[in-house]
């Protein structure tokens, strides 16, 4: 019960992190236009480097060791100190790269400035504690307050493209506000350190092992907008940019199975109940393939009416980048099943960081002949072939280690409703006028659909789930 309270506050605080840009995305498309918008986009890819440079591996890492340790309170402070000093110090080295970054550079260095706080925000995440004690709800409740201040002040004060700066800039600081409000809920869990046995930077070795899948995964979710600016120009990466934020708004669903699921998988394997966690592994996947396959199908079949609704006429080009991207949620919801619930938790940590490298490597020499081709459409078709390398060697690397048939029990089922849910949704898409009532409609009669053909389907996981509510019932 725990494992699905920790879900939901986890998907929430993923969705409610994503939910402010997205709110005020139609805002901010029709304020700052596709240039102003792709300029966000390419320096907050630039910003990030550093920030992935500096966390060293801590969001996996940090998880899983706090998960280790969480029932000690001595081990447990020593350890969060340790992590929380050590990446500090790292993310000072990568601010210093920042400033000689900053001074050899002459275009758009005052967004640059103004994203440069999303690095400081950086050294203040201590997520990952909270995660690895399998708290989730502070989080939540901690950044409501910040986040909702944030809206009120893009609303209030980004009123042109001349205030695209500001706008960075609130962006950055409620990051930082945001990280900063979690530190009073520490002293539930932590003491004093002892100073004197705290030894930083034995966990820079084991940080680094989970820092190169990191590289790899983060690199070419932003390398895409990078080479997009560089190729083609800032519009293309706006538009990459606007469909990216839709699938990213539904992979936060999918994925917080992730984060949740790791310590409790960690948990287990220490304590060595293997076949505990596999079973974990075939619910968990069964349950996100449930998710996601609506949510790719239903992005897909939707993005006629919805691209000018939400963005406005000017991003029409995101309709074909909505529709092919869509298809990652799947995959990833697949590979982040596999590789943040099994291998990572399982110590597996080469396969993990085998998948993820070849992804962005393929990725990146995908890119450029795709981009030179179709601009921001080459760039979305290069991400789903980079999720298909990854998913697969994912699988290949489990294959004598799990029954793949029981892994993708009921799939097909899935696939079927999601399937006819697309066609339906698709051809009402096609014909009703672009309103908000209508993409109302059309919403809710493919959540309808889909759930009517799951129940008459009836795969394995619905099948028990019913069985327990009847259960309970009687």
């Amino acid at each position: 019960m725990r494992v699905v309270k920790n879900y939901l506050y986890n998907a929430a605080y993923q969705i409610f992190v994503l939910l402010v840009p997205l709110l005020t995305t139609p805002y901010l498309a029709r304020v700052l236009g596709p240039q102003g918008v792709g300029i966000n986009a390419f320096t907050n890819a630039t910003i990030q480097y550093f920030i992935i440079f500096g966390s060293v591996g801590v969001a996996l890492y940090g998880n899983r060791q706090i998960a280790y340790v969480r029932g000690d309170r001595q081990k447990l402070t020593n350890t969060f100190y340790e992590i929380f000093l050590m990446r500090m110090i790292t993310i000072g080295i990568a601010f210093l790269a920042f400033f000689v970054f900053l001074t050899l550079i002459h275009k758009n260095q005052i967004y640059y400035v103004a994203q440069s706080f999303s690095l400081l925000a950086a050294a203040f995440d201590i997520s990952w504690f909270f995660q690895g004690v399998e708290n989730f709800a502070v989080t939540v409740l901690r950044n409501f307050v910040v986040k909702i201040i944030t809206l009120i002040s893009i609303f209030t004060f980004v009123k042109s493209y001349h205030d695209l700066a500001l706008y960075i800039l609130i962006l950055s600081l409620s990051l930082l506000i945001g990280n900063l409000t979690l530190f009073p809920s520490l002293k539930r869990y932590i003491g004093k350190p002892d100073w004197a046995n705290l030894h930083l930077f034995q966990h820079l070795a084991p940080s680094l092992v989970l820092f190169v899948p990191e590289i790899a995964t983060q690199i070419y979710l932003y390398v895409n907008k990078t080479m997009l600016g560089v190729f083609t120009n800032y519009t293309q990466a706006g538009f990459f940019d606007q469909s990216d934020k839709i699938v990213k708004l539904s992979l936060a669903v999918v994925t917080a199975t992730g984060t949740v699921m790791l310590p409790h998988v960690a948990n287990a394997f220490q304590r060595g109940e293997l076949q505990q966690v596999k079973k974990y592994l075939y619910t968990t996947f069964e349950f996100v393939t449930c998710l996601a396959v609506p949510l790719t199908f239903g992005i897909a079949a939707v993005a006629h009416s919805f691209v000018p609704l939400f963005f406005s006429p000017k991003f029409m080009p995101v309709i074909p980048l909505m529709m092919l991207e869509s298809i990652v949620v799947l995959l990833i919801a697949w590979s982040n099943a596999i590789g943040v619930q099994y291998l990572v938790p399982t110590g597996q940590n080469r396969a993990y960081n085998y998948s993820v490298i070849l992804g962005a490597l393929v990725n990146i020499f995908a890119n450029v002949p795709l981009i030179l081709l179709w601009s921001s459409v080459g760039t979305a078709l290069a991400t789903v072939i980079s999720e298909v390398v990854v998913t697969g060697y994912q699988l290949y690397a489990i294959r004598n280690q799990i029954n793949l048939r029981q892994l993708f029990a009921g799939y097909l089922k899935y696939l079927v409703a999601g399937l006819v849910m697309f066609i339906i949704v698709f051809w009402l898409d096609l014909r009703l006028p672009d309103t908000w009532l209508m993409l109302m409609i059309e919403i809710i009669v493919g959540i309808l659909t889909y759930l009517i053909l799951i129940l008459i389907l009836r795969p394995k996981l619905i099948d028990r789930s019913l069985s327990m509510i009847k259960n309970r019932l009687a």
